[in-house]
């Protein structure tokens, strides 16, 4: 019996595809239990449909992101934080100061998890901080850190 799985079975597939089973798996445990539905005609068309939305919404995010890539680029973030005589400073840049200045500055909601930084910036100077915004787009943005 050919089914569409509407979610992960482990050891069969993810959710939109289509397997083939036997009769008894399907009919005793994939269907009652909501893990898959029957492949007819009408359901076919119905995951390529949904598939194709899907895909059309995937590749606007991609636009909407690569625009914001582009955007990011050019940013320049400037912080002002106390320091000694070494170029060390009182205090750190962290990921959320990051994106709160990154919102402000390109209108656009930046999250903080999105924003690479290994440790907080507590140097003067001039840092390269990147920006993950989808799992393959990624942006660089400059961050000076100048005393105050």
């Amino acid at each position: 019996m050919r089914v569409i799985l509407k979610t992960e079975v482990r050891g069969l597939g993810r959710p939109g595809e289509v397997k083939d089973v036997a009769d008894g798996y399907a009919r005793n445990y994939l269907l009652p239990k909501g893990l898959a539905i029957e492949a007819t005609g009408g359901e076919l068309k119905h995951l390529a449909q949904e598939r194709e939305s899907a895909r059309t919404k995937r590749d606007r995010a991609h636009g909407e992101a690569e625009d914001l890539a582009k955007r990011l680029h050019e940013v320049t973030l400037v912080f002002k934080l106390k320091a000694g005589g070494q170029g060390k400073t009182f205090g750190s840049v962290t990921t959320k100061e990051i994106a709160d200045a990154l919102t402000k500055e390109v209108k656009t909601a930046i999250d903080k998890t999105k924003i690479v930084l290994h440790e907080p910036l507590k140097t003067l100077g001039v840092h390269t901080v990147e920006v993950r915004l989808l799992p393959d787009l990624r942006a660089n943005v400059t961050v000076a850190i100048e005393p105050d």
